[in-house]
């Protein structure tokens, strides 16, 4: 009955609770084992912790036997992939466990997972790991108490399920580990003799896994950062004090492929052109140049900033991947092909068949022809079809620019270079069309000064913006464009002679709508089947006499003009039908003129060389033949053959 008496001993969460001390550890254990023979007879001894009773009751209605002993573990290869998958905990946890065992050196200090499956200990071989620890499988015990309270408990040995448990006379404490979330992820247990185990025990298990998890915080934000530095698509590199690196990126890695942060400072391995990156100002969005050993000059956009322990923050970004981004918001591609350019006249045949040519070299490229005829058009095909069509294509009016902002537009200019200039300077078109193409259309219309700029990069294949002090090596093919003759502005001195020769390397005429008015219709019909359809609009037909005047109309805007009357006559016709009264008055009275003398003896001249390219081609390309047979000398064939710039080559390879 005296024992009845007896107050229950203290739990963990009694803020006056106190565990025994040696002197009481011996009758508190009688006192567990005789609490231990009244349960077995089915009393509830009052004396024993409520939760201790609660645990014995659920190992008891799970007939676990407290006799025996075996530690279950789950199969070889289960038991691999938990370790790998808590690789991180048990590798934060060791270093903390070996510290706690120094304070309990016959101790015995164990980790388990929230599944109770031992992954790490250290000190006496009590629990090996892999073995399971839940209560399920066990019975009462302190890392299962810990595992279904989630809070700090402790078991004292003769609460413990299993007699062999009980016998040891060992005192465990157990604590959660806990995840970023909160979340239980493990459970750190001590056991200890009971000299070695008191309230400071309790705390100091407490401690140790509140360590592990702060630690697996740290690790976590540490990871989350390094992460993201690693993901930007900027490099950064930061510095200590004294200018040695500490962190750089992937990114900063790429740029300066094969550095070493441990060769020496940031200014030795960059070597800035200029500069020192650690004494220079602060700065955002600044042009720099690097001249590390082993590699090409590489110019970057950076900034610089202080980090918190003194040293300094280096962010930089390509000047090429800039570029790159601009042209993307520039839409600085080519999007015309040889297979769109309508016709089968044989002068425009004769000029596509020239251009694909020229798409397989990189030479220079001059194109001539009246405004409307199609030069970009060309331009953008023959960039398609050349080794350069993934690279981007820049077209740049030189007539549409005032004559002060031509070379600043092509070449570029530094920060500061004048006065408005946008802070951190501007690549010009001849960095953006790195790589790819670059065209110049109204070539005839640039300034001299512009002129000798452009003449020294076709030379040196380098630009120096406006205001800098050091060029750039540029990789661009140039197709120029004009519907001047440039021989006449030559000789006028409002363009360089030896520009023209570096121009005009193949020379490349665009044909007049009207010197192929054959293709008349089929652009027509192209024109009016392209808009109805934007319109979803039924196509009209064109009535053969309004097909007529469109072919007898001189066209002096040429196909750019021939597309706007289309789309005009669209837009106002009502019905199915297209006739001549829906043309301006203007073009329908061309009919019913008389051709002049200048007209009919164009026509005549142009059915002259028609019959003359028929009978060479009929000859297979022989002229000797193809002259006796026109009742004229191979010379006379040969100067009239020179005078309408026919290729012999590309009519026999045809043939």
């Amino acid at each position: 009955m005296q024992i009845q008496e007896r107050k229950p001993f203290k739990d963990e969460s009694d803020p006056i609770f106190s565990l025994p001390d040696g002197s009481e550890a011996g009758e508190w254990d009688r006192l567990l084992w005789l609490g231990w023979y009244d349960f077995e007879r089915g009393e509830q001894p009052g004396w024993i912790r409520p939760t201790i009773l609660q645990s014995w009751q659920r190992s008891q209605q799970r007939a676990i036997d407290p006799e025996s002993f075996i530690y279950a573990f789950p199969p070889p290869e289960e038991l691999a992939a938990i370790l790998e998958f808590n690789a991180e905990l048990i590798a934060v946890a060791r270093s903390i466990m070996e510290n706690l065992l120094a304070y309990n050196p016959d101790g015995h200090i164990n980790l388990t997972n929230a599944q109770g499956v031992t992954l790490h200990y250290c000190g006496s071989d009590l629990t090996p790991v892999g073995s399971i620890l839940r209560e399920d499988v066990l019975g009462t015990n302190c890392t299962a108490r810990c595992l279904i309270e989630q809070r700090l408990v402790y078991v004292l040995s003769g609460e413990n399920w299993k007699t062999d448990l009980r016998r040891r006379h060992r005192q465990c404490a157990a604590a959660p580990v806990r995840d970023v979330n909160g979340q239980l992820i493990g459970v750190l247990t001590l056991t200890a003799t009971p000299d070695n185990f008191n309230a400071h025990t309790l705390g100091t298990v407490q401690a140790a896994a509140e360590a592990v998890s702060q630690q697996l915080v740290l690790r976590s934000l540490l990871a989350e950062q390094q992460s993201i530095l690693e993901t930007l698509n900027e490099g950064v590199i930061v510095c200590d004090r004294q200018g040695r690196i500490k962190t750089l990126n992937r990114y900063a890695r790429q740029i300066f492929s094969g550095l070493d942060p441990a060769a020496g400072p940031i200014d030795v391995l960059l070597k800035p052109q200029g500069e020192s990156l650690q004494t220079m100002p602060f700065c955002n969005d600044r042009e720099l140049q690097f001249l590390p050993d082993g590699v090409k000059p590489i110019a970057c956009l950076i900034s610089l900033m202080p980090a918190p322990d003194g040293g300094r923050v280096l962010s930089l970004r390509e000047n090429q991947r800039i570029r790159a981004i601009t042209r993307q918001v520039m839409g600085a591609s080519a999007s015309y092909t040889f297979d769109m350019i309508r016709g089968h006249a044989p002068r425009l045949q004769q000029a596509i068949h020239k251009a694909r040519a020229s798409s397989r070299t990189d030479s220079t490229v001059l194109l001539s022809g009246e405004s409307g005829t199609g030069k970009e058009l060309f331009a953008q095909a023959i960039h398609n079809a050349s080794p350069r069509h993934q690279e981007p294509f820049i077209a740049l009016n030189c007539g549409a620019l005032p004559r002060d902002l031509v070379q600043s537009e092509l070449f570029g200019y530094a920060d500061g270079a004048f006065t408005g200039s946008r802070r951190g300077g501007s690549a010009g078109k001849f960095e953006l069309a790195d790589g790819g193409t670059l065209f110049l259309d109204e070539i005839a219309e640039m300034p001299l000064e512009a002129q000798t700029s452009l003449l020294r990069v076709l030379q040196e294949n380098e630009v120096v913006r406006i205001g800098a002090s050091y060029p750039l090596k540029v990789n661009v093919r140039i197709i120029a464009a004009t519907h001047c003759n440039l021989l006449d502005a030559v000789e006028k001195g409002s363009f360089r002679r030896d520009l023209y020769y570096r121009l005009n390397v193949i020379s490349l005429e665009i044909p007049a709508l009207r010197q192929r008015q054959e293709d008349i219709p089929d652009l027509v019909n192209t024109f009016i089947h392209a808009l109805c359809a934007r319109l979803k609009r039924i196509p009209p037909q064109v009535s053969p006499g309004a097909m007529r005047c469109l072919e007898a109309w001189h066209w002096p805007g040429n196909v750019r003009e021939l597309e706007n009357l289309v789309e005009r006559i669209v837009n106002l016709c009502d019905g199915l039908i297209i006739d001549l009264q829906d043309f301006p008055e203007e073009m329908t009275q061309v009919i019913d003129q008389p051709p002049s003398y200048a007209e009919a003896s164009s026509s005549l001249l142009e059915q002259e060389r028609q019959h003359i390219l028929q009978v060479i081609s009929a000859q297979r390309g022989n002229l000797r033949q193809s002259a006796q047979l026109l009742g004229i000398s191979r010379t006379a064939l040969y100067n009239k053959l020179n005078q309408w710039q026919v290729d012999i080559a590309s009519i026999r390879n045809t043939q």
